[in-house]
């Protein structure tokens, strides 16, 4: 996504391509938006808005989703403004607004209004997956420093619905279940290790085995494939695939190679460690009963002078 004078964009691609699937907003909407009028459109209606357009001053601007859903009574539409962030923008709701503002300008010069002639509404989501947990104001009216006498009636109240993934992970509110496929992801992205996100995908998989979420399935591969798996085994390269369906084959086959090299590694480090606990053996042994030097000692036992001087000083050496 390109912004002139925008904050550097985190995101990568394949993700952001996962929320151009309607089966992903729906889920975004039921399942982590907590207010009561989400109980009151029509799912059926939510389409994609174009995401780029130009502005009365000619910048060139460009979202990252946009969606809008029928209110179920009458030809009301309330708009869905979806950005990502994998880090914190202490001035996030000044971007929010300025994104919203331009929204309405392109909806006013449509003619894209309610049937009274009105703005329709919009809901921004900041959609967050960094680790550290986000504590940037969500109200633009919060930055504003307030002035008494009056002038406090006049700072704007643009706020946005944040999503913050690693605190939902942790939150008993939210859907725990993977039959939301926005909780799946959520879940996928916080798994720590790779049996656990193995699991998850499994799960997204079986959830997504339906001709009719091909293409849904083929994004969540993509994502899993170009950006997820490399960023948590940094370094690893892959073979070049095109169906991104056999993924889960692929992942299942490396999970188990994985696990693997994790079982040889800790052998190994048992070994090494239990070799090292010998030789811290030795020179206590040559401590106590002999009258070696520590240099000779570090010698014979293939430990460091370092090492050597500090068992010298254990209680248990005198």
């Amino acid at each position: 996504m390109t912004r002139k004078h925008a904050a550097p964009r985190h995101y990568d691609h394949s993700y952001r391509q996962l929320f151009s699937h309607v089966e992903m907003v729906r889920d975004l909407l039921t399942g982590f938006v907590r207010d009561d009028w989400v109980q009151s459109i029509d799912l059926g209606t939510l389409e994609s808005v174009k995401g780029s357009f130009v502005t009365d001053d000619y910048r060139d601007r460009e979202d990252d989703v946009i969606w809008r859903v029928r209110w179920s009574d009458g030809w009301l539409y309330i708009y869905l403004l979806i950005e990502f962030q994998s880090t914190e923008d202490r001035f996030m709701a000044v971007r929010i607004a300025n994104y919203a503002t331009l929204l309405y300008q392109d909806l006013i010069a449509q003619a894209a209004l309610s049937p009274s002639g009105r703005l329709p509404p919009v809901l921004p989501i900041v959609l967050y997956n960094g680790e550290p947990r986000w504590t940037a104001q969500t109200e633009l009216f919060s930055l504003v420093e307030p002035v008494p006498g009056g002038l406090e009636r006049y700072r704007p109240q643009w706020s946005y619905l944040l999503l913050d993934e690693g605190a939902i992970a942790r939150d008993d509110a939210y859907p725990p279940e993977l039959r939301n496929l926005v909780a799946a992801l959520f879940r996928l992205e916080k798994a720590r290790d790779e049996a656990t996100w193995l699991a998850v995908y499994a799960r997204l998989v079986e959830l997504l085995d339906s001709s009719a979420l091909d293409s849904l399935k083929r994004a969540f591969g993509r994502w899993i494939y170009r950006s997820f798996i490399r960023k948590k085994r940094l370094g690893i390269q892959l073979p070049s695939i095109d169906d991104y369906n056999e993924v889960h084959v692929m992942l299942q086959q490396r999970v188990e190679q994985w696990n693997a090299e994790i079982l040889e590694r800790g052998r190994q480090e048992g070994r090494q460690e239990g070799r090292h606990e010998g030789r811290r053996e030795t020179a206590l042994e040559l401590i106590r009963k002999t009258d070696f030097d520590d240099a000779t000692i570090a010698d014979i036992s293939k430990l460091s002078l370092e090492e050597i001087q500090a068992i010298r000083n254990l209680p248990s050496a005198h």
